[in-house]
This record gives structure tokens, C-alpha cells and sequence, in this order.
């Protein structure tokens, strides 16, 4: 006996089940949208208070400062955020933007005046120095500051980046890179008891260089990159200067 297929009244009986299912799946979907949009609201304004609330603190101490951006990058926020990118974030925590962009052109500013006589290297404690001076010391300023702010420059296409020169960091606000030659001299002029200067006989006792390479790498440094200055008189030897080497009372 042939069996019979599934009648119209069980298709219409599952029919009446997934929408059921769907209609369901869509309220429960509903319930929690909602349950997540009050949520967002109740962090956005508590974060708003605390940034309103703090805003003294976060611009005047480095730590708590720090803290409160940790914070906001845990939860995936960016207080660097423009409008655009941030939308009301960039509202609520603006407090912190305003004053990472504020301190951004100021290191600009510094980076622009400096760089005929330091080619366009700054070492990092040398630029927080008169950071600090510029802001008339009310505020205190730290490399990670810096760093930050220096994020805030890259849309400019400057060059403007934090760079390690053996152990120091350096701020570079030019577009150009050191070659590895130029990266040894640089970090050589920069130990404690070379004040600047080096010459083609202290490289080649202190790394081991021929006379060719040691003079190849200083005279890159002078003529095509800019980056130090020639003592033709010096009694000794023939002796460059590297200003980014230095420390300047202003």
C-alpha cells in the first residue's frame, strides 16, 4: 500500500511554527538592543561626569593622565578621535583630545625653530625640556605624552616620529631615515663623555671602522643629511658636531 505523503494541514502547521520561532527571534533581538542601547547610555554619561569631574587632574598629573587613556583604550575608546572618527566620544572625552592636539603643534612649533641647527633630530628629554619651559612649567609633560601627540601628526605626511638611536629616543620631524652608519654615529655622539663631538679617529678606535667608512659616514651626515656641523680648526682632528647630541640653555 503506497503511503501518503504530508498533508496540507501539517504544512500549514509547520508553517505557523517558524513564523512563530521568527517572531519570537525577532522580539527577544528587539529586548536586547534595547538593553544595550541603555546600557551606552548610562557608560556615555558616567564616563562624561568622570572626565568633566577629573578634568583638572587628567591635564595637570601625567599618571592619572595616563591612567584615564588606558582606560578608554581598554574599552575600545579613542580619545584622540576626531569628530568624524570618534562622534560623540570625541564630545565626552575632548578634554584629552584638546590637549594631546594643543601639545601636538606645540612640538611642531619646537621641531620648526630647532631644526637649522639640529637637522631635524631631536633627542626626547632635549624636546620634553622645552616643552615644559613653552608651557611655563605648570603642567607636567612626559615622553609618553609626546608619543601620543606625535600620533595626532601623522595625517600631516611631515615625517614626524619617535625613532631609536642606540638607547635614546629621538623625535625625527623630517622625511628622510638614517642609514645604519649614520645610526652608530649618531648614538656614539650621544654617550656622556663625547658631548657631540666625533671625530674619524674615534670611530674607528671606539667601533672598529676603517678611516674610509668612519669618513664616508660623517661626511653623509654633513652634506646629505644635514645632520651635523664641521670644526675644520680643531687642532686634533677634523671634528663634527651632532647638535641633536646637545643640550641648549634657552
Amino acid at each position: 500500500m503506497q503511503r501518503r505523503g504530508p498533508g496540507l494541514a501539517a504544512f500549514e502547521r509547520q508553517t505557523q511554527s517558524l513564523a512563530s520561532y521568527a517572531q519570537l527571534s525577532s522580539s527577544i533581538t528587539k529586548s536586547q538592543v534595547a538593553h544595550l542601547h541603555s546600557q551606552l547610555s548610562h557608560f556615555r554619561t558616567q564616563l562624561s561626569h568622570f572626565a568633566v569631574t577629573h578634568r583638572q587632574q587628567i591635564l595637570k598629573d601625567p599618571a592619572f593622565r595616563h591612567q584615564f587613556q588606558r582606560m578608554c583604550a581598554d574599552i575600545g575608546v579613542d580619545p584622540l578621535a576626531g569628530p568624524r572618527r570618534g562622534g560623540w566620544w570625541s564630545e565626552v572625552l575632548g578634554v584629552v583630545g584638546d590637549w594631546q592636539y594643543e601639545l601636538g603643534v606645540q612640538i611642531v612649533d619646537i621641531c620648526v625653530s630647532t631644526r637649522e641647527r639640529n637637522g631635524g633630530m631631536v633627542e626626547m628629554g632635549e624636546l620634553v625640556r622645552l616643552l615644559t619651559k613653552l608651557r611655563g612649567g605648570g603642567e607636567d609633560v612626559t615622553e609618553e605624552d609626546v608619543v601620543r601627540s606625535i600620533k595626532t601628526l601623522k595625517p600631516l605626511g611631515a615625517g614626524y616620529e619617535v625613532v631609536q638611536v642606540g638607547g635614546t629616543k629621538m623625535v625625527r620631524s623630517v622625511v628622510k631615515e638614517l642609514d645604519v652608519d649614520g645610526a652608530v654615529v649618531l648614538g656614539l655622539a650621544q654617550e656622556t663623555d663625547i658631548g657631540g663631538r666625533v671625530t674619524e679617529d674615534l670611530l674607528v678606535k671606539r667601533r672598529g671602522w676603517e678611516y674610509a667608512r668612519a669618513r664616508a659616514a660623517l661626511e653623509n651626515l654633513l652634506l646629505r643629511d644635514g645632520l651635523c656641523w664641521v670644526d675644520e680648526q680643531d687642532e686634533d682632528d677634523r671634528s663634527f658636531w651632532l647638535p641633536s647630541a646637545l643640550t641648549w640653555e634657552e
